[in-house]
């Protein structure tokens, strides 16, 4: 997925919590600038979608977001993220209850997790393995699963004493979770499911 900034007006977070510009196009809001948010490849969509299922045999359904949650996150100026998948804890999700917007601000608790799937391109790559990574840790999120199809590869950051600790998982591996202790699926699995349904729709 490529970003495509707006150009205008820095945006405070508190304007950015009310802009309308009239069409249903998605933003994140990156040290006040609007990114634009296009859509996914398919073989991206389809691994969000697979995650999604699996999440929801461990969580109960209103605890797991695809892409419908952001969270507000530290900058040099205004920044809200807008993850592929989130999981609630039963804080976070209370926090957003009669709320206008499902946006996660500073003062809200953290979700138990967030995952990006990475898109082609050295500035997505950055941006998920670095600046995200710093940002969700800064939030104290339990967990961020970083899905990267090119490198066949899934890496969970655990949030340990203040920052987090990186464990990089491939192949046969079976993926090792805190915040999913019965976790049993291989990085192979999660891959390999993704490209099946990419065949199937062709």
């Amino acid at each position: 997925m490529t970003q495509k900034t707006k150009t205008q007006k820095l945006l405070t977070f508190e304007e950015y919590l009310t802009y309308d510009d009239g069409t249903d196009t998605r933003y994140e809001l990156v040290d006040g600038e609007l990114v634009e948010m296009p859509p996914e490849s398919q073989e991206n969509s389809n691994l969000a979608r697979f995650l999604f299922v699996e999440l929801l045999k461990h969580f109960a359904f209103y605890l797991v977001a695809h892409k419908d949650t952001e969270i507000e996150v530290a900058g040099r100026r205004a920044r809200c993220r807008l993850p592929d998948l989130m999981v609630h804890t039963e804080e976070s999700y209370a926090a957003l209850i009669g709320a206008t917007r499902a946006t996660l601000t500073r003062d809200m608790p953290p979700p138990a997790l967030v995952i990006e799937i990475v898109s082609p391109g050295t500035a997505n790559h950055v941006r998920d393995y670095r600046y995200k990574r710093t940002e969700y840790a800064a939030r104290e999120i339990l967990e961020y699963w970083i899905v990267d199809s090119q490198m066949q590869q899934i890496t969970i950051c655990q949030w340990v004493e203040g920052q987090y600790e990186d464990k990089v998982f491939t192949g046969a591996t079976c993926m090792e979770s805190v915040v999913i202790a019965d976790w049993a699926l291989t990085v192979e699995q999660v891959f390999n499911s993704a490209n099946r349904a990419e065949l199937l729709s062709e």
